[in-house]
């Protein structure tokens, strides 16, 4: 039963001497391409569609940063008074930067309710002129509590200096508002 391995090979070689049909090379190859896929082809729509989405969100970063733009234009008697950045009596206790906060938000809550006609343009403009001086001493006040450290003098000036600030507008919107009722009652007088 055992048969010789060299006579197999040898029987082989007789058969492998024999010529292949005709054509076989290409039905091979075209069997083989139906059985494998082919590989997938890169379109030019998946590089366009790449590149419509990465202009279609720089558009609308840029569109939410124009629209959440915390700095547009002030119009006149809207001037805000800064707030953003650390101030030294912020860094000295937190009790200290709620103060601080409350008198400019309170500063700023009264700069945006005045209206400015061009009758009382003049009179604002001169509270302006005075609340800017304020700014300038409070400023300084800032620089020294930077510089020599926080003594009680420099806070309470600090503090001080809010309290007139905020106290001149509330004098502003009171000389403004008899201003409106004195133009009222002249107008009633008239007519």
């Amino acid at each position: 039963m055992a048969q010789d391995i060299r006579q197999l090979f040898e029987n082989e070689q007789k058969v492998s001497k024999d010529t292949m049909p005709k054509g076989h090379e290409a039905r091979f190859l075209q069997k083989l391409d139906r059985e494998l896929p082919a590989p997938p082809k890169q379109s030019v729509f998946t590089f366009l569609n790449i590149a419509a989405s990465v202009v279609i969100l720089i558009g609308l970063s840029f569109g939410a940063y124009k629209f959440l733009d915390t700095n547009p234009d002030n119009p006149i008697g809207t001037e805000v008074v800064e707030t953003e950045k650390e101030s030294p009596l912020g860094k000295l206790s937190p009790e200290l930067k709620k103060v601080e906060d409350y008198y400019l938000a309170n500063i700023n809550l009264e700069l945006s309710k005045i209206e400015v006609t061009p009758e009382t343009k003049e009179l604002f403009e001169g509270y302006l002129e005075r609340l800017e001086e304020l700014n300038k001493e409070y400023e300084l006040l800032s620089q020294e509590l930077t510089k020599s450290g926080p003594t009680e003098q420099t806070i309470n000036a600090s503090i001080e200096n809010l309290k007139l600030r905020l106290n001149l507008m509330y004098r502003l919107k009171e000389k403004l508002n008899e201003l409106k009722n004195d133009t009222n009652q002249l107008e009633q007088i008239q007519a």
